[in-house]
């Protein structure tokens, strides 16, 4: 009798350990994906590079994106190829504008993608949905109108995606996307989740560490604007931007006056600026760097709805049909 109690303590034990640790889990994954920096200033233009080759088989592509630091301010994290979990695909994370901020909302993996800002992060990431290929069974498929897969990848299929040049990083305020979730996309927000890989997140955080990276640094053209691999960042996995995505305005302020924080916050934008006002010059100078190679559509395909095509950005130039399988770039 007595030999049976630590037993059932202990088994007690574990079940309350593995019940706190999923709770944990949960909440953190839930934090990931509902909470975001809020800076008072925002990103440059998404810089136009090419997509490196597909390492192989289950690799999903991660497309770059302007991160904060509350020290050195916006700096590139650079794309790249991540092996997906099975049946998953990768919502990418985007700025939004709202209550006089620029707020950050995170990537997560899910069985579908949801809204990400309308933002063409280019590569199957249009501004709706993910074009550059889907799961069949247990395997990925790739899209190669799209995707830059060589030989060595067979589960391929080709599929024309209609262009839309744009390059603005954030969602809402003055020069910004302008798109909201449709239902479809708010019922995918409600699924479940899971937040960026480890991979991912060590990713973020080695890009965080090269002043390379630090827009102040590269003027919105990094040196190291996506990877064969997360955490690659070796010249023979690393891909250089090949222009900036518009032009660069240095913010009036510091990171630290920038980041909004509770003793800051305040309604007042007074003194701060997007580094992207809307004009007809800069949506020249938008156009003028958008690559004229193989990049996929704003809205690819012919099954999303119209509520992201109603208010194009004033700087998106007309679309265009995209083919071959050559080096891909946005």
């Amino acid at each position: 009798m007595n030999m049976d109690r630590p037993k059932i303590s202990r088994s007690l034990a574990t079940k309350l350990f593995l019940i706190v640790a999923l709770f944990s889990l949960s909440a953190a994954s839930f934090a990931q994906i509902a909470v975001g920096i809020s800076v008072r200033i925002g990103p440059p233009a998404l810089p136009v590079y090419a997509q490196p080759v597909c390492p192989g088989p289950g690799y999903m592509w991660t497309p770059g994106y302007w991160a904060w630091s509350d020290a050195n301010g916006y700096y590139w994290v650079p794309g790249t190829w991540v092996v997906a979990p099975v049946g998953m695909l990768w919502t990418p994370g985007y700025w939004g504008w709202g209550g006089g901020l620029y707020v950050w909302h995170a990537g997560y993996w899910g069985p579908r993608v949801g809204f990400y800002g309308g933002i063409n992060y280019g590569f199957g990431y249009g501004g709706v949905g993910f074009a550059g290929g889907e799961w069949r069974g247990g395997a990925f498929f790739y899209n190669r109108s799209v995707t830059n897969v060589n030989v060595h990848v067979t589960n391929v299929y080709t599929r024309t995606v209609v262009v839309n040049e744009n390059h603005v990083a954030f969602n809402g305020g003055q020069g910004g996307v302008v798109a909201r979730p449709t239902a479809q996309e708010q019922a995918y927000a409600r699924e479940s989740h899971t937040p960026a890989l480890a991979a991912q997140t060590e990713h973020e955080r080695t890009a965080s560490e090269n002043r390379q990276n630090f827009a102040s640094e590269n003027h919105g053209r990094p040196a190291v604007a996506a990877t064969a691999r997360p955490g690659d960042f070796s010249s023979h996995s690393a891909v250089a931007a090949r222009s900036a995505g518009g032009e660069y305005h240095a913010p009036k302020v510091s990171p630290q006056e920038a980041r909004a924080t509770p003793a800051n916050r305040g309604n007042s934008t007074e003194g701060y600026r997007s580094f992207n006002p809307p004009s007809h010059n800069e949506s020249s100078a938008n156009e003028s760097h958008a690559n004229n190679g193989d990049r996929e559509s704003s809205h690819s395909d012919s099954n999303h709805s119209s509520s992201h095509k109603s208010n194009p950005p004033k700087n998106q130039s007309h679309p265009k049909e995209e083919h071959g399988h050559g080096g891909k770039e946005r």
